[in-house]
């Protein structure tokens, strides 16, 4: 099993290529289920969980294409051509499912073009459950027939979906994502409230609307979309990764140094950059990227944060943002409201140093002079990318095990800091 060794102390300088988001990918290679002509997707990374969606959808009859020539070119980055002219298969199995819970994302658009679709429950996850009642619900709404047979949703809609008006009681974005598809060609007007605003939900209905169809109120918590009848291919280009920008600004903020984000849009993670800023870290929106600097003799300042749905604070940059905290001037409190057990971090975090204290659903963490190199185990893939970041400022060196999960989120996340000038290698077990 590989591992991650860091020998921390090094100041981060240069630039850093951000790449496509995980998070908008997933939702749009499942967007090909919804056409029989090609989606071209360009930006694409390469990622565990990219892999896993491959094979799914290879499973189910999509012919996937990815353009090696194209993956030379660093303004274009990886193009995969997705084609599911005949989905012969439409059965997605708990083998690949139980890998990844954004699989559950091919139900509503096999479920609106087929009219029949059956895919395993995803089960939990590290970080709590993520329970899939919501998208049952709304496709129900829509006139699906849905049961729970030997642990798989099997569902039919064999005159095919209906519009409907559907509140989401709850913000959920694999869920707004499911429905946008299924909604796409389904008859008539659907109107969905209370709907995920997140970056990655705009990018896909932008990509949605590339291939023709009709949605309205993209970016606010209310979605019109009116079915069209099909849909055809189109070629988008997936959005910059937010979580990795985040990711890397908050290890320019901890070292010191000043590094280019390239592609990087901060306006996509505006909360999580209010607080850098907070601390005392300089960010600067330029034309090809975020720059951001700190001088390393200036203490971090300590702050308070609160994780919300888009635009609030994210969830997924709580990991690295409490790290940072960890050797601020002070002390600061971050609070979880998105998910249960999102706090596993904390005792890796302790193990190298770190002074954090856990109320329910809050950390209480007082800033150290310095934290100390150790062995640690990562528990899921944002907690995973914490450890790196507390390696990177420790005292000696710091290992980080079970690093498979960091793979799912963040690509060739050594090489992108080992060219800035941090002390970072995998080992490959």
């Amino acid at each position: 099993m590989d591992k991650i060794r860091i020998i921390g102390g090094n100041m981060l300088n240069g630039t850093i290529p951000v790449s496509g988001a995980k998070n908008a990918t997933l939702p749009l290679m499942c967007a090909t289920l919804l056409t029989e002509e090609t989606l071209t997707l360009e930006n694409v990374p390469d990622l565990a969980d990219i892999k896993t969606l491959i094979r799914l959808l290879g499973s189910l009859g999509t012919h996937v294409e990815i353009d090696g020539d194209a993956t030379a070119k660093a303004d274009i980055g990886r193009v995969i051509h997705f084609t599911s002219a005949d989905i012969n298969n439409p059965i997605a199995h708990y083998d690949l499912v139980k890998q990844m819970r954004a699989s559950v994302l091919v139900l509503g658009p096999m479920l609106a073009r087929l009219g029949h679709a059956k895919v395993s429950l995803p089960g939990g996850c590290a970080i709590g459950a993520r329970p899939v009642d919501l998208h049952i619900d709304g496709l129900t709404a829509m006139g699906a027939n849905i049961t729970i047979e030997d642990g798989y949703i099997v569902a039919s809609a064999p005159e095919g979906l209906k519009g409907c008006k559907f509140h989401f009681p709850k913000v959920s974005v694999g869920a707004t994502e499911n429905l946008m598809m299924a909604a796409s060609l389904a008859k008539g007007e659907t109107v969905l409230t209370n709907v995920a605003r997140e970056p990655e939900i705009v990018d896909l209905g932008q990509c949605l609307m590339a291939m023709g169809a009709k949605i309205e109120g993209l970016g606010t918590d209310k979605l019109t979309i009116q079915g069209v009848e099909k849909l055809h291919g189109a070629h988008h280009r997936v959005v910059c990764d937010r979580i990795e920008a985040g990711t890397y600004a908050i290890a320019v903020a901890m070292t010191g140094g000043e590094v280019l984000l390239k592609g990087a849009n901060m306006c996509l993670f505006k909360a999580t950059a209010e607080k850098l800023k907070e601390a005392g870290v300089t960010l600067k929106q330029e034309e090809n990227g975020l720059r951001v600097s700190r001088d390393p003799k200036v203490p971090l300042k300590p702050f308070d944060a609160m994780t919300e749905p888009f635009p609030g604070f994210a969830t997924d940059l709580q990991a690295q943002m409490m790290t940072l905290l960890c050797i601020a001037e002070g002390a600061g409190m971050i609070t979880e409201t998105i998910f249960e057990n999102r706090f596993m971090h904390v005792p890796e975090l302790m193990r190298l140093g770190a002074n954090i204290t856990i109320h329910n659903s809050s950390a209480l963490v007082r800033g150290v002079k310095q934290l100390k190199g150790a062995p640690v185990m990562a528990t899921d893939l944002r907690a995973s990318v914490s450890l790196v970041l507390a390696g990177l400022v420790a005292n000696g060196e710091t290992t980080v095990d079970r690093i498979y999960h960091l793979d799912r989120g963040y690509e060739r996340i050594e090489e992108k800091l080992r060219a800035c000038g941090a002390n970072i290698e995998r080992i490959h077990g």
